[in-house]
């Protein structure tokens, strides 16, 4: 259905837009992953482009959210909420090579459009503004860059955006830039001999024309080239090598275990600290080509085999801006394909590299990285853990679920779990979990989304599992706690069908609550709070309304176990003191007979406290 066209380009049109550019990188991921050959032929560019949009998506859509929570004098959020929200969702979400790189070509979008922080809206030179810094600020992001890549679709974007720029018409600006970045990518073949002998365009950059398609549709209410649906006009080159499809440039198609220890620079839940060691195995790549060779460039390396480096390597960090001038000059020694984004304190980092240890302990240096993610070209993610599995050799079973907090990410992994890690106002996108369960590496996955709001994003990502013939049971777990009663009777060994029912029974007589601070006055079931207030919900609605944690959590517990139980769980968040879980084991110990407390350390969970009674 086509969408209702923006005249100009406000906090509306962004929202528009982000809906649009992840429909039409949905539509074309699979044929972008496709002809991904450059700058290593692993397939993925559609699917990390896809995913870096749906992370853009997510932010944007929480920033109206809570515009429309609030009290309707505060109006809409503004195109700066908007923007900003765009790139820092783009920025915490980037994946892959081609993904920072988008995220930093939003990021410098955004620097333009939100400069007074108080435009309500801007015209076509306004667009054709960002545009222009967008390119620019991404091109100076890659270490070396190369032409023939997404860097060159963008800059001639730009250029043409530029042209039309006078005309003050957003759609005018958005089609030419959108022809312009077509026209360059039907040139990459020319201009990259990898491209070239595989006879097709660059993925990159082919998923930013679908991009900018979306901002055309977002300003006429028409794709271009027609107003139902992609144009069909075809690129030259633009196919799949071997015979695949035509590619057009316009569109693309254990409950008793000890407090766990969460494995350095591996899983997305860790958090290295200076003076941990991060080391894996050099892999069979060669040496890394030399400046000059076509291999050595900001976009990236030859394919494994042709003398590329053997990991990818990413991470989120936290750091000053000096200390990442000093990063870059260090990663570019240790490899290629290097792209640092962002800024204001936080940085994507993507790195190619033989020494995938000394990538992290350079971000160490740095300062704090996390969400540190490890990928050998040839087999798959690498756990320094040593449990690495080449990959004909898929486990029968495997537990994916979605945690809140590194204590926990840490206990479910000890459990043998692949987490995801949900951080407090960054809930996992579908695609992240699919991914978790492609690192699995099992014939048969049992889910556990641990949050009831995460139901529907659990759903799809076992229907997108299912597709890639792995065998999923989602079991609703609505809190961690219950993921934990889950874990706890889990048995591999059992027939698939008979341990997704104990465990989903396990999780289902496990009774939840969490105690949290209150953010803002509200109404509840049990009164109306006061920002500030200690909430006690159970089973997800506020029974509790105190002022003290201790008094509150305690009369939750008592309520909880007024309907029996045989052990509690207590899981506590960073921001708890302590002597809350003393305080809640004495009184259990006390007043309730063959009552057993287990207590577990949650990390930055975004509960004060979590309660599970079984």
């Amino acid at each position: 259905m086509a969408q209702e066209p923006q005249t100009f380009f406000d906090a509306l049109a962004v929202r528009t837009w982000c809906s649009l550019a992840l429909a039409a990188l949905g539509r074309a991921r699979e044929e972008i992953d496709a002809i991904n050959v450059y700058p290593v032929a692993d397939g993925d560019t559609g699917t990390n482009l896809y995913l870096t949009v749906e992370s853009a998506v997510g932010a944007v859509e929480a920033v109206f959210a809570g515009h429309e929570a609030g009290p309707p004098a505060a109006g809409g959020p503004t195109l700066a909420d908007a923007v900003g929200a765009m790139a820092h969702g783009a920025l915490i979400g980037a994946r892959g090579n081609s993904g920072t790189i988008l995220a930093q070509l939003l990021r410098g979008m955004a620097q333009v459009l939100a400069a007074d922080g108080e435009t309500a809206h801007t015209d076509g030179r306004g667009l054709g503004l960002a545009l222009r810094h967008a390119a620019d600020s991404a091109r100076q992001a890659v270490a070396r860059p190369v032409e023939g890549t997404v860097l060159t679709v963008a800059s001639a974007a730009a250029d043409a955006a530029a042209a039309a720029e006078s005309e003050g018409d957003c759609a005018t600006v958005a089609r030419v830039a959108y022809e312009g970045a077509r026209t360059a990518l039907a040139a990459t073949p020319g201009q990259l001999a990898v491209l070239e002998r595989a006879g097709v365009v660059d993925a990159g950059g082919r998923g930013l024309v679908a991009v900018l398609g979306a901002l055309v549709e977002t300003f006429t209410g028409q794709t271009p080239g027609g107003a139902t649906g992609p144009a069909s006009a075809s690129v030259p080159h633009a196919r799949v090598g071997h015979g695949g499809p035509a590619a057009s440039a316009d569109a693309v198609p254990g409950a008793d275990a000890v407090h766990a220890r969460v494995g350095r620079g591996v899983e997305h839940a860790e958090r290295a600290q200076p003076g941990d060691r991060v080391s894996a195995a050099r892999g069979p790549a060669g040496p890394s080509p030399s400046p000059g060779d076509e291999g050595e460039c900001g976009d990236g390396p030859q394919a494994p085999g042709q003398g590329g480096p053997a990991f990818e390597v990413t991470y989120l960090l936290e750091a000053r801006d000096e200390a990442v001038a000093r990063l870059r000059n260090r990663l570019d020694t240790l490899g290629d394909s290097l792209v640092v984004v962002g800024g204001d304190g936080l940085w994507n980092v993507h790195v190619h590299v033989d020494d995938a240890g000394a990538a992290v302990e350079a971000g160490v240096e740095a300062g704090r990285p996390y969400r540190i993610r490890i990928t050998h070209f040839g087999l798959g993610d690498v756990h320094t853990t040593g449990a690495e599995r080449p990959l004909g050799e898929r486990a029968q079973r495997a537990v994916v679920a979605v945690v809140p907090g590194e204590g926990l990410a840490g206990l479910y992994a000890e459990a043998g779990a692949t987490t995801v890690l949900a951080r407090p106002g960054e809930p996992p996108a579908s695609g992240e979990l699919v991914d978790a369960v492609r690192r699995a590496h099992a014939h048969e996955v049992v889910l556990l989304p641990n949050d009831a709001d995460l139901r529907h994003t659990a759903a799809a990502a076992a229907e997108q599992a299912r597709t890639e013939g792995v065998r999923v049971a989602l079991i609703p777990t609505r809190s961690a706690v219950q993921g934990i009663a889950a874990l706890a009777v889990h048995e591999p060994e059992r027939r698939f069908d008979e341990d997704v029912v104990t465990m989903t029974s396990a999780a289902g007589a496990t009774r939840y609550a969490e105690v949290v601070v209150a953010e803002r006055q509200s109404w509840t079931m049990a009164g109306i709070c006061q920002a500030g207030d200690i909430l006690g919900l159970i089973d997800g609605d506020v029974a509790v309304i105190g002022a003290d944690i201790g008094a509150t959590a305690e009369t939750v517990l008592d309520r909880m176990l007024s309907a029996g139980g045989e052990l509690v769980t207590l899981v506590l968040g960073d921001e708890a003191p302590a002597s809350v879980a003393d305080h809640l084991e004495t009184r259990v110990r006390e007043s309730y007979l063959a009552v057993d407390t287990v207590v577990y350390r949650g990390g930055r969970q975004g509960a004060l406290l979590l309660i599970g009674v079984e």
